[in-house]
């Protein structure tokens, strides 16, 4: 999946800061419910890491079944932890 896709699937646009705030609340709406509705791993994944990158993503033991996906989780959550104190 291609964040840029993604942004402009459940924002209309690449960048959600220039959407309404309807929109971006249609939206993150939408991306919820099609996080919880995805049973493809990958696809899942990608979703919730937009999720994240919004601060609108749920806890991993609620997100991820299995052990692997949450531990893939925090090492994204590290990289763009350390990517910001940069």
């Amino acid at each position: 999946m291609n964040l840029d896709d993604l942004l402009q699937r459940y924002f209309g646009t690449p960048d959600p800061s220039q959407a309404s705030p309807e929109v971006q609340a249609a939206g993150l709406d939408r991306l919820r419910v099609d996080f919880g509705l995805e049973a493809d791993r990958p696809r899942r994944f990608a979703l919730w890491s937009l999720l994240y990158m919004l601060g609108q993503a749920p806890e991993l033991d609620v997100a991820f079944k299995e052990e692997a996906d949450r531990e893939a989780a925090r090492n994204l959550m590290d990289l763009l932890s350390a990517s910001e104190e940069r």
